[in-house]
């Protein structure tokens, strides 16, 4: 079993910038491909980013990819996404996400076997 905690979130205005983190426990941490989600209201989950066990990352769209950064510290057993300029659509809770180093289409939500609780991120106008 691996245990994954967010923390993070909160409100922001937008133009703003938010770190989340995701405390991961249970298991060898550096053997997970570890992935961030975001799900809004009355919408499906969506894949944001990924950082592969050995630190090769995907992220979801080019304006993601300018605007957000996913790292991770595997000695604090610990993923990151670091958010900026963000905007009033990127408004969601934001799930960290964990599957073991073997497995494929990492940007799909079903392969990943672990899922945190999430954290809110709300982006104002």
């Amino acid at each position: 079993q691996v245990q994954l905690v967010e923390s993070g979130g909160g409100l922001v205005q937008a133009g703003g910038s938010l770190r989340l983190s995701c405390a991961a426990s249970g298991r060898t941490f550096s053997n997970y491909n570890m992935g961030w989600f975001r799900q809004a209201p009355g919408k499906e989950r969506e894949f944001v980013a990924v950082i592969m066990w050995s630190g090769g990352k995907t992220y979801s769209t080019d304006s993601e990819k300018g605007r957000f950064t996913i790292s991770r510290d595997n000695a604090k057993n610990t993923v990151y996404l670091e958010m900026n300029s963000l905007k009033p659509e990127d408004t969601a809770v934001y799930y960290c996400a964990a599957v073991f180093r073997g497995a494929a289409r990492l940007l799909t939500a079903a392969v990943y076997d672990y899922w945190g609780q999430g954290t809110q991120v709300t982006v104002s106008s």
